[in-house]
């Protein structure tokens, strides 16, 4: 008896079983033109959560905010985690696009803030969205559970640990391993998948630093926070270059500087806001060390006699994807993808979504897919501009819906059932 290719068995299940993606092309344009913030992703966690309960699943709502959570229990198994982003930026579009976001809305801090999915987790939704339907209308061609997470407050850094907070896992089974995927400033149709190092981990500081006001004209009898501020902010770039190891990766943002509203007062104090980036658990420790140590140390060469304040405002690991997970998922996909499957430099961005898996102990793999249109990808190349072209954040980032809604949604459905028990 000859036994068929299980590669070839899967390519069959997805391309027998995918949806008509029109229905969440409509969907990602509703998103794209409707975006929310972080912590108010209400209408979108509810067209995902109306989805899953059309489509069968359990379904868990506001969880951690507005996350949702859909369990899919199909026989004997491995239980798969898919997880999808919801939130968006507080960013002007200037795409041009007719489905373009024109929204404004009030922040968590009561300012009004226009809104944009600058980041494609409108792709990231719509792209979950329809791998559920595909790998509930294969059921009978698998057997385990599958979970989809839509995850509020991801530019946050906080959303996943809100849903673990507020009783994920005892409301859902815990999982065997978590999946997930970016849209990222790549050809469209492409995938890159990596094992080891993907994204940084993130931490974030509000500092504010005190000094002694009084009048500009007379600034011997002040403690200027405005000169101690700025020292700070030197003295903080040679964090990277002489105390980090040569090849290490670090990045020591200052992302934020305010003090004053007067051209002849010296105000009393300076607030900064800082960011980091890094890789090893070693460098992350002495950077975050080193970023403390200059600040108190310039407030005493200041001779400020208040302590300065320096909060942590969010914290994140980096993400390290699984190597045997990566050399499973590469063996479906690199038959399936050819030669879509691409190399790719890892970016210094972070993400949250691991917190899902190491909360329970789960091996985890985020990979990434292409967003920009093709032919314009294609000339950029040619040309050497690549980098110039729109990227996540940007106000002009919009990925092309085709092909890159198919290609998300066949990495979700592929990725999930490499590891479900196929029958």
């Amino acid at each position: 008896m000859q036994l068929r290719d299980k590669n070839n068995d899967l390519a069959e299940i997805i391309n027998c079983h995918r949806p008509d993606l029109e229905q969440f092309e409509d969907v990602y344009r509703h998103l794209h033109t409707n975006p929310e913030l972080s912590g108010q992703e209400e209408q979108t966690a509810k067209l995902a959560s109306d989805h899953l309960k059309a489509i069968g699943f359990e379904v868990h709502t506001k969880i951690g905010g507005h996350g949702v959570a859909g369990v899919l229990r199909n026989g004997s198994g491995p239980t798969i985690l898919l997880r999808a982003d919801m939130d968006a930026l507080p960013v002007e579009e200037q795409t041009g696009l007719p489905y373009a976001s024109t929204r404004h809305v009030k922040d968590e801090t009561g300012a009004h803030r226009p809104v944009m999915h600058a980041c494609g987790h409108d792709s990231h939704v719509a792209t979950l969205m329809a791998a559920a339907k595909l790998l509930q209308s294969a059921r009978d061609k698998w057997s385990g559970t599958l979970i989809c997470i839509f995850q509020p407050a991801e530019e946050h850094l906080d959303g996943a640990q809100a849903m673990l907070d507020d009783g994920l896992y005892d409301k859902i089974p815990k999982p065997d391993l978590v999946l997930a995927q970016h849209v990222m400033r790549m050809r469209a149709g492409t995938v890159n998948l990596r094992a080891g190092p993907l994204l940084t981990a993130a931490d974030a500081f509000d500092v504010r630093v005190f000094g002694r006001g009084g009048h500009g004209s007379a600034p011997h009898t002040t403690i200027d926070p405005i000169v101690l501020g700025a020292a700070i902010v030197t003295r903080l770039q040679t964090i990277v270059s002489r105390e980090v190891t040569p090849g290490k990766l670090a990045v020591v943002t200052c992302g934020s500087i305010h003090s004053g509203h007067s051209s002849n007062i010296i105000p009393a104090y300076l607030d900064l806001q800082l960011n980091v980036r890094t890789y090893d658990p070693e460098v992350r420790k002495r950077v975050c060390a080193s970023i403390h140590r200059i600040i108190e140390g310039e407030c005493m060469a200041a001779g400020v006699e208040k302590k300065a304040e320096i909060k942590v405002t969010s914290s994140t690991p980096s993400t390290i994807n699984d190597g045997k997970t990566v050399d499973a998922l590469r063996e479906t996909f690199q038959p399936y993808f050819g030669d879509r499957l691409v190399d790719a430099a890892p970016p210094t961005a972070s993400e949250d979504f691991t917190l899902l898996a190491t909360a329970v102990g789960a091996p985890y793999v985020m990979w990434m897919f292409g967003g920009t249109d093709p032919e314009t990808w294609d000339d950029a190349v040619a040309k050497g501009t690549v980098d110039e072209l729109p990227s996540n954040h940007s106000p002009f980032y919009a990925p092309a819906i085709q092909p890159t809604l198919c290609t998300g949604v066949d990495a979700l459905a592929l990725g999930a059932l490499t590891f479900l028990k196929r029958t």
